[in-house]
């Protein structure tokens, strides 16, 4: 096809990275998998025909492996997705170093040296980039202060793309979802349901009670988050460059002191400290 692409996808084995390649792929374009766990990498490349490649972006010499085995099996690279991502909760007080040093290194620098790897491949292409953040980048929840700093970093590090580049012909840009359902999610959701004894519901129950000032009641599914990671590299989003765009079904348009005379909302007592 005259149009065929070559799409690189991190944390492509599941969740939003997976429904990605689902649908680049479903689209007809080349797709390069990649992910630190072999397993739904395989799966994934049975299902749709990809390229499954385990690699850790967080080792600074697996990214330019990435970008290497990507060009040498497909020629060129044409987009990037930035979706490998790992949450360590806490407040600045209780994270370690470590965790700290974790989520920076796999939500930040990792990306970064993988952007410097594959630049000049999407300079040849005027090829896109899109780094997927989180609601988190643009609005802070209690013990979440490595995860959000992160996805601000990654943020701001696609609007300096944006600007130092878009000249050139690379647009590079940011989507921020609310909750989603996936693997990771269910987990902490599951775990979020135990801790407060939400009946009993597991995952479900935990997305119920974490969605309800979600404007759409719900949490979002993957293929929602792909559809506007692929409308933004496609040449339909040939003049959007250094946006965010929220997929949160409005909830970071909403305001916080509102909630309490919407009648729908039940209140729930917090303890403060």
């Amino acid at each position: 096809m005259a149009d065929q692409k070559v799409y690189l996808v991190t944390g492509g084995g599941t969740g939003i990275g997976a429904a990605t390649v689902r649908q680049l792929a479903g689209a007809g374009h080349h797709v390069v998998a990649s992910g630190r766990r072999p397993g739904p990498l395989e799966a994934v490349a049975r299902e749709t025909g990809a390229l499954a490649r385990p690699s850790d972006i967080g080792d600074p010499d697996a990214v330019g492996e990435l970008v290497d085995a990507t060009v040498s099996a497909y020629g060129r690279l044409d987009g990037l997705v930035l979706n490998a991502g790992v949450v360590r909760g806490g407040a600045v007080g209780d994270l370690t170093g470590e965790d700290w040093e974790t989520v920076m290194r796999v939500n930040v620098t990792g990306p970064f040296r993988l952007l410097r790897a594959a630049l000049p491949h999407l300079l040849e292409t005027r090829g896109s980039v899109v780094a997927v953040a989180s609601v988190a980048a643009l609005r802070n929840g209690r013990g979440n202060a490595a995860y959000a700093a992160s996805k601000a970093a990654l943020v701001r590090l696609c609007g300096s793309l944006a600007v130092d580049y878009g000249p050139h012909g690379l647009r590079a840009n940011s989507v921020c979802p609310s909750w989603v359902r996936s693997e990771m999610a269910d987990r902490r959701m599951e775990s979020f349901a135990e801790e407060h004894d939400l009946g009993g519901g597991g995952a479900d129950a935990g997305y119920a009670e974490a969605a309800r000032l979600l404007p759409a009641g719900r949490p979002a599914e993957p293929g929602e988050v792909a559809e506007a990671i692929v409308w933004l590299l496609s040449p339909a989003a040939s003049f959007v460059n250094g946006a965010v765009l929220t997929v949160d079904s409005g909830v970071t348009a909403l305001d916080p002191g509102s909630v309490p005379f919407d009648f729908r909302v039940e209140p729930r007592g917090l303890p403060v400290g």
